[in-house]
C-alpha cells in the first residue's frame, strides 16, 4: 500500500498535536518484527496519531523503519527526531446503528421547589423521567411525543 502524502502545513498541525503524546509502542533490539507491526497497526486504528520509540542507535535504520511502517500500514510519516518516530493515519469511522423504535432510558432528575418565603431551604424532589417525557421549567412532566390515538376511538367517524 502506498503511504499517505501530506502537505507541510498538515504535517505541522500533526506535529503540534503529537507534542504532548507519550510513545505507545517501543521497537526493541529485534527491530521491526511482525508482532511489532501488528501492534503499531492496532494503535494507529485506535489513536490515529502515534508516537513510537525506536531503541536503535543507528539513525539510518530508524529512518528506514519509518518509511517501511508508512508503506506497509498506509500511514503518513510525520516526523523522525532522535529515537522518536511519528506516524499518522486517519481513524476509520464506525457505522452507528440507529434503531428508530428504541426509546431513551428512564433517568432520575432532581427538581428544586423554592418556598414563597425567602429564608427557607428549597424542597428537593427526585422525579423519574421516562424516555418519551420531558421536564418543563416549572418542574412538571410532559410527553415529548404526542400519544397516538386509535382510529376506532377517534371522534366524528
Amino acid at each position: 500500500m502506498p503511504q499517505i502524502k501530506l502537505t507541510p502545513a498538515q504535517r505541522k498541525v500533526h506535529r503540534a498535536d503529537a507534542h504532548h503524546l507519550d510513545p505507545v509502542v517501543h521497537i526493541g533490539s529485534d527491530g521491526l518484527t511482525g508482532n511489532v507491526i501488528k501492534e503499531i497497526d492496532a494503535a494507529l486504528a485506535a489513536h490515529g496519531l502515534l508516537k513510537i520509540r525506536a531503541m536503535n542507535d543507528d539513525r539510518v535504520v530508524r529512518a528506514e523503519w519509518l518509511e517501511t511502517l508508512a508503506d506497509q500500514l498506509n500511514a503518513a510519516p510525520i516526523q523522525h527526531i532522535g529515537k522518536l518516530l511519528l506516524l499518522w493515519r486517519p481513524i476509520p469511522e464506525k457505522e452507528k446503528i440507529v434503531d428508530e423504535e428504541r426509546m431513551r432510558a428512564p433517568r432520575m432528575v432532581k427538581v428544586l421547589k423554592f418556598s414563597k418565603r425567602g429564608g427557607q431551604r428549597p424542597e428537593v424532589k427526585e422525579i423519574k423521567v421516562l424516555g418519551n417525557e420531558r421536564l418543563t421549567a416549572g418542574g412538571k412532566i410532559k410527553r415529548a411525543k404526542p400519544r397516538i390515538r386509535s382510529v376506532k376511538k377517534a371522534p366524528g367517524l
